[in-house]
């Protein structure tokens, strides 16, 4: 008798990369905040902090006291992330947390070989037990960003609504394509999250109609509005979607996550010319 064919495929862990060299942007806000809502709505999801300021990791209420092992271990010593990772208060949703050790990593991997390879070869023991892995970059195209490009999926590119909000755009850009011709062929631009929306402002308006249609449907259709509620969270160590879903920042963060669920599913991910 011949034996049925099956229609089961391995499960594709997602792993995002949250970048922009351009500090002050809300990258961190948007990591914390996607990977909260991935969580959820039952998705698997680990948040990587790769910036040394460790302000995901606070905003998940991680103490300082508690980061005895962190990302700088896991990339520098090959600490097993099975021995870094910290469970949130959030089901579903574990971290990776980070501190300022982490801004010696360039220099301590110097002369390693392969050093652009660390990231990668860490998420491999790991990335099937989840389903998304959300990292957070420092604001540089440094060593940790390059091993967050080579490790990753796809970006996802936070942009600030402001007069110089493509500044600086066209050469994260080119980083991108150099790590797709190098070291990650796979890697893809998952989309273009305008940040700090400000609807009454007409500079805001005049920047989304240009980033529009420049990049035109790499950007995503949510927008992350100017909110207090989104800039209070951290300082009680909680994400905003906790803090105080209903307010219109953790409003948008949900719609961005389905917006994610929905491009990653139908894979819709755009990849850079």
């Amino acid at each position: 008798m011949e034996k049925s064919n099956t229609n089961l495929t391995e499960k594709k862990t997602e792993i995002i990369a949250v970048a922009n060299q351009k500090g002050g942007v809300g990258k961190t806000t948007t990591a914390v905040n996607l990977a909260t809502a991935l969580a959820a709505v039952g998705n698997k999801t680990l948040l990587i902090d790769l910036d040394p300021q460790g302000n995901a990791s606070t905003g998940l209420g991680i103490e300082y006291k508690d980061r005895k092992l962190t990302t700088y271990d896991m990339l520098v010593n090959d600490v097993e992330i099975s021995r870094i990772e910290k469970k949130t208060k959030i089901p579903n949703l574990t971290i990776l947390p980070s501190d300022i050790n982490l801004s010696a990593v360039d220099v301590e991997l110097a002369s390693a070989e392969n050093r652009e390879l660390e990231l990668k070869k860490a998420i491999n023991n790991c990335k099937k037990e989840y389903d998304y892995i959300i990292i957070d970059t420092p604001p540089s195209l440094s060593l940790i960003t390059v091993n967050t490009l080579t490790a990753a999926n796809s970006v996802l590119v936070p942009l600030q609504c402001e007069f110089y909000a493509l500044e600086g755009l066209a050469h994260l850009f080119d980083t991108i394509q150099l790590i797709q011709e190098n070291l990650n062929e796979d890697l893809s631009i998952l989309g273009i999250l305008l940040t700090m929306h400000d609807s009454r402002n007409k500079l805001t308006k005049d920047v989304e109609t240009e980033v529009r249609s420049y990049l035109g449907d790499k950007v995503f259709d949510v927008v992350i509005p100017r909110n207090v509620k989104l800039s209070e969270a951290p300082s009680h160590g909680k994400p905003a979607i906790i803090y105080d879903f209903r307010c219109s920042g953790s409003r948008a963060y949900l719609r961005l996550a389905k917006e994610i669920l929905n491009r990653t599913k139908n894979d819709k991910v755009k990849r850079v010319a």
